[in-house]
């Protein structure tokens, strides 16, 4: 088979995979957002009395600039909510909100991989830019050495992207469980606001996939310069 085809077959798919995850998560949000919830409660009332009831009162609830910017800050003892959310009283303002819960609730209880994956930031940063700069070089000189460290860096951000796909999936375990105990939703919202979380959870798969294909193209590169 053509080296060629592969490379760019490989290069084609990975960018469909990413384009249908966003497309995915940025749709049942758009589609849910528009739903109000029976009770009224928007994001920020929702997050509020989850943090609560589980005794993490020195968490605030902030709102932030930016479109499903939505982020649990451990450093900094913060959920951050856009705009949208933070206001909002929509099935996927409420939806989301919990979930940023559920990652204060995981922090709390030492939750084994959100404690790996906060240690791995740092190297993980490094790695992104790092791995980036040698490709290019390595490509651009002809240097099987820097395109392996290439490759080396891809496996760093795998890792990351393996031990944050739990942490991610178990936030929106927790989301879904809050929503149906604390009574938040009726049974119909309920089934909404799955459909929401799992929505979010499948743009971390996504991203898995896309990080296994971009390391296998560039073992391909690297076979090819070798040869």
């Amino acid at each position: 088979m053509d080296y060629y085809f592969v490379v760019y077959g490989l290069t084609i798919i990975s960018l469909l995979i990413t384009l249908l995850a966003q497309f995915f998560v940025s749709s049942s949000y758009s589609k849910y957002k528009k739903v109000k919830n029976e009770r009224n409660l928007t994001g920020k009332e929702a997050a509020r009395y989850l943090l609560d009831k589980h005794n993490l009162n020195d968490i605030k609830v902030v709102e932030t600039s930016g479109y499903l910017t939505d982020h649990y800050d451990p450093a900094k003892r913060v959920i951050r909510l856009s705009s949208d959310v933070y206001h909002g009283i929509s099935i996927a303002s409420v939806s989301v909100a919990c979930h940023e819960c559920g990652h204060a609730i995981q922090d709390k209880e030492n939750y084994l991989f959100l404690r790996i994956r906060s240690k791995l930031v740092p190297l993980v940063n490094f790695s992104s830019y790092a791995g980036y700069v040698a490709i290019a070089l390595g490509c651009l000189f002809g240097s099987l050495n820097l395109i392996w460290i290439g490759i080396i860096a891809e496996f760093v951000i795998l890792l990351f992207q393996l031990i944050t796909l739990p942490v991610e999936i178990d936030a929106s375990k927790r989301a879904m469980k809050e929503l149906d105990y604390s009574h938040f939703f009726n049974s119909d919202e309920l089934k909404q606001g799955k459909i929401m979380l799992m929505a979010a959870a499948l743009t971390y798969v996504a991203s898995v996939v896309t990080t296994l294909i971009q390391i296998l193209r560039l073992i391909l590169m690297f076979e090819r310069r070798e040869d």
